[in-house]
C-alpha cells in the first residue's frame, strides 16, 4: 500500500513539474537538436518548367518526416507534447512493473532529433529519385531554422531545383545470335521502351520483367529479370540517352537453355493422411494416391495444362496449380520442378504435384449485422452445411438456414416512425455448384479464369408488421464465367419465383383496394425469368489508382412461356399451375468510376439508369421487380421509398403510401469525395440526385409519369457528409443527408430550394459498407 501511494505521489509530482516547466529539451545531450518539423518545402522546375504531380509526390515522401506529436504532418505540431514532457521530466523506472513503469512506458515518447532525420542523406535520396524519373543533375539543399528562444529546437527548410528531363534518342536490343536473343528480338513490337519517351527506371524494370516472363513461358525456366542489363550513354546529346540492352555476364548456362516438360507425377493424400497406396496412369501422367480416392478420371487431365514433350511454360504451370486449387477439394496443392542442380544436362523438367484432399463435410455458423440497399439494417444468423466433391469432380452441395431481424434507418416517414417498417425473414436455400460449365456448350470462355454452373432452390418467409406476410419460393440455374481478366458474365437461362401473400392487415388491404396497380403487383403469381448480366471491372493507371466498374443486366419474364402457349392456341389470360405468371422486360446499367486524387483521398462517382415494361399477361411488374429510390445507399437526404414516382407524393395521412412510391424507370447519379481524417477514420462529402417515374399514366398517382417538360423539376437533389470507420474486414458508416430539392411541390417554397425546413430536410443513416 505504501508503495502504491509512493508511485502515485511520484507521478503527480512529475506531472506538476511537467506542466509548470513545460520543457521538451531538458534531457537532450550536448549537440542534440530536437526536430520540430518542416518549415518549408520548395520544389521548382528549372527555367520555369512545370514539375509533374507524381514527381512532386515522390520527392515529398522522403522529406516528410513526422516530428513528435504531429498535428498536420510534417508542418504543424500539437501545442501539447505530453509524451515529450513525460520523457523529459520522469526518469525511467528501475523496476519493470508497477504503476510508474506502466505510466512511463505508456506515455513517454523519445524525441525525434535532427540527427535521426539525417537531412544530408534525405537530399541525396531525392536526387536519386529524380534520376530514376529521368531528371539528372538535380540540385537539392536544406537549411536548419533554429528556434529563436531555444537553440535546441530546429525546423528544416528544403529547396529542390528539378532540371529538364532526359529522353531516349536510340534503343538497341541484344543481337539475335542465339535462340534466346532471337526470341527477345521477335517481341520488340511489344516493348515498353520507345524512342522519344522520357527515361524512367520503373519502365526499364517493367521491360526486364516482360522479357523474363516471355522467356520463362518459352522454356527458359531459370531466366530471371536481373539477367537483363542496360547501358545508358548520356554524353552524346544534352538531355538525350542512347540505351542499349544486353544479356549480363555470368548468367548460369541453365538460364540460357530452353526446356521441355518431362514426366508428370501426382501424389494425392487422403483427408486424414491415412490409407494404402495405389497408383494408376492417366493419359500423360502417373498418379499415386492413398485409397480410397473419390475422383473422376477426367478431373486431373482437364485441369493440368502442362503436357509432356511441350515447351515448358510457367504460365501453364501457374494455371495448372490455380485450376486444381479452384476445385475446392484439396487442402493444399504444391507443384515442384526438377531443381537446377539435378538437371545434369537434361533438356526436360519433371513436374511433381503434391496435394491433399480436404475434409468433405463442412459446416459454418455466422452471426452478423447486415445493411441492405433498401436501408434495412439488423442482426442475422446463418447456419450452413456443405458437402464437397459430391460426385467426384469438385461439386459442392450446400444447404443454408438463415434468419434476420431488420429495422429501417433514416428520418421519419410522413410522421410515422421508421420502426413501423421493422421486419424479419426466415429462409432455407440449397445450392449445387459445379466448377465448370455443363450446358450449353456454345458458351466460349477463357479457361484461365475458370467457370461454374450452379443450381439453386429455396424458400423465404418475409414478415412486415402492420402490412403483410409473404412466402416466396425460387429455383434457378446459373452460369458464371469470364472472357478476360476484367470481363465477367452471368447467364441465368431459367429462374422461377412464386410469391404468395399469406395474410395482410386491414390497412394494407385498403391500400390495395384504392390502388389497382399496387394490388396487381402483390398478386399471387409466378415470375419465370431469363437473364444476363455483364460486368466490366478494371483498375488502371500507373499505380492502379483509377478503377472503372460497369454492370449491365437484362431480364425477360414470361415471354418464352407466353410464346409457347400462343403457339398452342392459348388465348387471353395465361396461367401456370393455376396461377397467373408475369410477363415483362427489364434492364439496368450502372457505371462507377473511382479516382485517387492524392494520398488516401478518392473521388467516387456513380451513374445508374433502369427501365421495365410489363405487357401481354401482366399490366404491371411484380412489386419485387419495380424500382424505388432513397435511403442509405441512394439519395441519402431522403428515406427509402419516400420519393416519386415523379412529383407524386401520397397524402400525409395515408399510412401505407410507402407502397405507392415505386416506378418503371429509375435514374440516379452520385458523387462522393472520400478523405482520410486519422487512423482508420475517414470522412466523405457527397451529392446525390435522381428519381423514379412511371412509363404509363396512373390517375391515382398524378405527376408520376416520365415527361420531358417536368423532367428537370422531378430530379431530387441532396448533399451531405459522413464518417466511415474502416476496421479492415468491415466498414461502419454514418451519413447525414441534407435535402436541397424535392420533386413534389411546396407552395410555401416556390423556388428551387423547396424543403419545408432545414430540420425536416435532414436524413441520418447508419450502414455497413460503402454506398457504392
Amino acid at each position: 500500500m505504501k508503495q502504491l501511494f509512493y508511485n502515485i505521489y511520484i507521478v503527480l509530482l512529475s506531472l506538476f513539474f511537467i506542466f509548470t516547466s513545460c520543457s521538451t529539451t531538458k534531457r537532450l545531450a550536448e549537440g542534440d537538436v530536437l526536430y520540430t518539423g518542416v518549415k518549408k518545402m520548395e520544389i521548382e522546375g528549372a527555367n520555369g518548367m512545370k514539375v509533374p504531380g507524381e514527381v512532386k509526390s515522390a520527392i515529398k515522401s522522403p522529406l516528410s518526416v513526422k516530428p513528435n506529436n504531429p498535428l498536420f504532418s510534417p508542418y504543424i505540431r500539437s501545442p501539447f507534447p505530453f509524451g515529450l514532457w513525460v520523457y523529459n521530466h520522469m526518469n525511467p523506472p528501475k523496476k519493470e512493473k508497477g504503476f510508474k513503469h506502466w505510466f512511463y512506458n505508456k506515455f513517454a515518447k523519445e524525441p525525434v532529433l535532427i540527427s535521426n532525420v539525417n537531412p544530408e542523406l534525405r537530399v541525396k535520396v531525392v536526387d536519386d529519385i529524380l534520376s530514376n524519373f529521368g531528371y539528372f543533375g538535380a540540385h537539392t539543399q536544406y537549411k536548419l531554422i533554429y528556434n529563436k528562444k531555444n537553440k535546441k529546437k530546429a525546423r528544416i527548410s528544403y529547396k529542390v531545383i528539378v532540371p529538364p528531363p532526359s529522353f531516349y534518342d536510340s534503343i538497341s536490343f541484344p543481337e539475335p545470335t542465339s535462340p534466346l536473343t532471337q526470341l527477345i528480338d521477335s517481341s520488340r513490337v511489344n516493348t515498353l521502351l520507345h524512342v522519344g519517351s522520357q527515361y524512367n527506371i520503373d519502365t526499364l524494370s517493367a521491360e526486364r520483367s516482360r522479357i523474363a516472363t516471355l522467356a520463362r513461358n518459352n522454356g527458359y525456366f531459370y531466366f530471371r529479370p536481373e539477367y537483363i542489363e542496360y547501358l545508358a550513354d548520356t554524353t552524346q546529346k544534352a538531355f538525350g540517352i542512347n540505351l542499349k540492352m544486353i544479356i549480363g555476364k555470368g548468367v548460369p548456362a541453365e538460364a540460357l537453355k530452353a526446356y521441355k516438360v518431362g514426366d508428370i507425377n501426382v501424389f494425392l493424400a487422403s483427408a486424414n493422411g491415412k490409407g494404402n497406396l495405389d497408383s494408376l496412369h492417366y493419359k500423360n501422367m502417373k498418379v499415386t494416391f492413398q485409397k480410397p480416392m473419390h475422383l473422376r478420371k477426367f478431373v486431373l487431365p482437364s485441369n493440368i495444362t502442362l503436357q509432356p514433350g511441350e515447351i515448358y511454360s510457367v504460365e501453364k504451370q501457374d494455371q495448372s496449380q490455380t485450376n486444381l486449387s479452384k476445385l475446392n477439394i484439396f487442402r493444399y496443392v504444391n507443384l515442384n520442378v526438377t531443381p537446377i542442380d539435378s538437371l545434369k544436362g537434361s533438356d526436360s523438367l519433371n513436374v511433381a504435384i503434391d496435394a491433399a484432399f480436404d475434409i468433405p463435410l463442412e459446416s459454418e455458423f455466422e452471426v452478423d449485422v447486415s445493411s441492405k440497399s433498401n436501408s434495412f439494417i439488423g442482426p442475422g444468423m446463418t447456419f450452413g452445411v456443405s458437402k464437397k466433391n459430391l460426385f467426384g469432380a469438385g461439386e459442392i452441395l450446400s444447404v443454408k438456414l438463415n434468419g434476420s431481424y431488420e429495422w429501417q434507418t433514416g428520418k421519419k416517414v410522413k410522421g410515422a416512425k421508421s420502426s413501423l417498417l421493422n421486419s424479419y425473414e426466415l429462409g432455407i436455400n440449397g445450392t449445387l455448384t459445379f466448377p465448370r460449365l455443363l450446358v450449353p456448350r456454345f458458351i466460349k470462355h477463357n479457361r484461365k479464369y475458370g467457370a461454374k454452373t450452379y443450381f439453386q432452390l429455396g424458400a423465404d418467409l418475409m414478415n412486415r408488421p402492420h402490412y403483410f406476410r409473404m412466402l416466396s419460393f425460387n429455383a434457378s440455374a446459373n452460369y458464371d464465367f469470364q472472357t478476360s481478366s476484367s470481363s465477367y458474365h452471368t447467364l441465368t437461362p431459367v429462374k422461377l419465383v412464386y410469391n404468395k401473400l399469406l395474410n395482410t392487415t386491414s390497412s394494407f388491404d385498403k391500400t390495395l383496394e384504392e390502388n389497382q396497380a399496387i394490388a396487381l403487383s402483390f398478386k399471387n403469381q409466378f415470375i419465370p425469368t431469363t437473364g444476363y448480366t455483364y460486368t466490366f471491372d478494371r483498375s488502371f493507371g500507373k499505380n492502379q489508382n483509377n478503377r472503372i466498374f460497369w454492370q449491365t443486366s437484362a431480364t425477360s419474364a414470361g415471354n418464352i412461356l407466353a410464346g409457347i402457349m400462343d403457339l398452342a392456341g392459348k388465348k387471353g389470360q395465361k396461367e401456370l399451375f393455376g396461377n397467373q405468371f408475369s410477363q415483362f422486360v427489364k434492364g439496368t446499367t450502372e457505371l462507377k468510376y473511382y479516382r485517387r486524387l492524392w494520398g488516401d483521398n478518392w473521388l467516387a462517382s456513380r451513374f445508374m439508369v433502369g427501365a421495365g415494361h410489363a405487357y401481354g399477361n401482366s399490366k404491371v411488374m411484380p412489386y419485387s421487380e419495380q424500382f424505388y429510390i432513397g435511403g442509405a445507399n441512394s439519395i441519402r437526404a431522403f428515406t427509402i421509398r419516400s420519393l416519386g414516382p415523379g412529383s407524386y407524393r401520397p397524402d400525409a395521412d395515408k399510412a401505407n403510401g410507402y407502397f405507392d412510391q415505386t416506378g418503371d424507370f429509375k435514374l440516379e447519379t452520385n458523387v462522393e469525395f472520400r478523405f482520410k481524417i486519422m487512423g482508420s477514420l475517414h470522412g466523405a462529402i457527397f451529392m446525390d440526385a435522381g428519381n423514379i417515374w412511371l412509363l404509363k399514366n396512373d390517375p391515382q398517382r398524378p405527376g408520376g409519369k416520365l415527361e420531358l417538360k417536368t423532367f428537370g423539376k422531378d430530379i431530387a437533389l441532396g448533399t451531405g457528409f459522413g464518417l466511415r470507420y474502416d476496421i479492415s474486414y468491415i466498414v461502419l458508416r454514418a451519413d447525414l443527408g441534407i435535402g436541397l430539392h424535392a420533386p413534389y411541390e411546396n407552395p410555401d417554397k416556390p423556388h428551387y430550394y423547396n424543403m419545408s425546413s432545414f430540420k425536416n430536410s435532414l436524413g441520418f443513416h447508419l450502414a455497413i459498407g460503402y454506398p457504392f
